[in-house]
């Protein structure tokens, strides 16, 4: 039986004591105060109330995030898009393509506030190999039968 100290949990620094996912997060923000990626230790984090303009909800997926050795403890502010300059413990972590098509980090721009922001994180028992492109549902199809822990931290915006 597990006890506290090895319980797996999620936090960000970059997520107020409110729960509030501040503007320089997303698309919203000013100059260089935008689109910024959270320090954050997340694997998979969307936008779970986008609206689809055809239908129902349909959430977002902002970013996606390979190969985080467990030794880590977050990724720093402004991480996304730099991992190639980072060695190390760095070395082998991949981000994936977000619902803009491209890969990092993508700054929510929502049309109304109020969005909640879900960052899931997952522990497993083998590193990813996914070639080339990662995307959300590659990571899902993948981890099938892998997941040792999950965890979820939810900010709204």
């Amino acid at each position: 039986m597990a006890n506290a100290s090895d319980e797996f949990r999620l936090a960000s620094s970059g997520i107020d004591h409110e729960g509030r996912l501040p503007r320089k997060y997303t698309g919203d923000g000013q100059g260089a105060k935008k689109n910024i990626s959270p320090p954050t230790l997340a694997l998979i984090v969307e936008d779970i109330d986008a609206p689809d303009p055809s239908g129902p909800m349909v959430p977002w997926t902002c970013w996606v995030v390979v190969n985080i050795p467990p030794t880590l403890k977050g990724l720093p502010e402004g991480f996304s898009g730099k991992e190639e300059e980072k060695g190390g413990d760095y070395v082998n972590i991949k981000e994936g393509n977000n619902d803009l098509k491209v890969p990092g980090w993508g700054g929510p721009k929502v049309p109304s506030p109020g969005h909640r922001f879900e960052f899931k994180l997952y522990a497993l028992d083998d590193e990813l190999r996914l070639g080339n492109k990662v995307t959300k549902d590659k990571v899902l199809e993948a981890i099938g039968g892998h997941v040792l822990g999950e965890a979820r931290l939810t900010a709204i915006f």
